[in-house]
């Protein structure tokens, strides 16, 4: 009886730690997707390189991650970035030493797949 409900009690625990691991994955890719959009660069992938349980703040137990991301500035060279975050707070972005894009804006896929720009390109105007 006992044993059943320490099962169940680790069960939950184990849930409610990837529960917030998967919410600090979503928060720091939105997050990167805006930085990107801001600095004019295309965000490539996001990934979580590492994570680990930490105490205090306002919950008490929660997760330090890392995130390693990739970018480009010209839809051909790729560079990569680190992000940190403690619980759902971003606590430090690292970006490597890039040169300025020399497009108006940064490259976007468009479409379901990536990709081209749409309707529009056969009339010789991307967006």
């Amino acid at each position: 009886m006992m044993t059943d409900f320490l099962m169940i009690a680790a069960l939950v625990l184990i849930a409610a730690f990837f529960w917030q691991l998967r919410q600090m994955a979503e928060i720091a890719r939105r997050y990167m997707e805006r930085e990107c959009a801001r600095q004019r660069v295309q965000l490539v992938a996001i990934a979580m390189d590492a994570a680990r349980p930490t105490l205090g703040g306002a919950t008490g137990l929660g997760w330090r991650a890392g995130f390693m991301f990739e970018f480009s500035t010209d839809g051909i060279n790729q560079f990569r970035g680190k992000l940190r975050m403690r619980g759902n707070q971003i606590e430090k972005i690292e970006w490597p030493i890039f040169p300025e894009p020399e497009w108006q804006q940064a490259p976007s896929s468009k479409g379901k797949f990536g990709g081209g720009c749409g309707s529009s390109c056969g009339s010789g105007r991307c967006h």
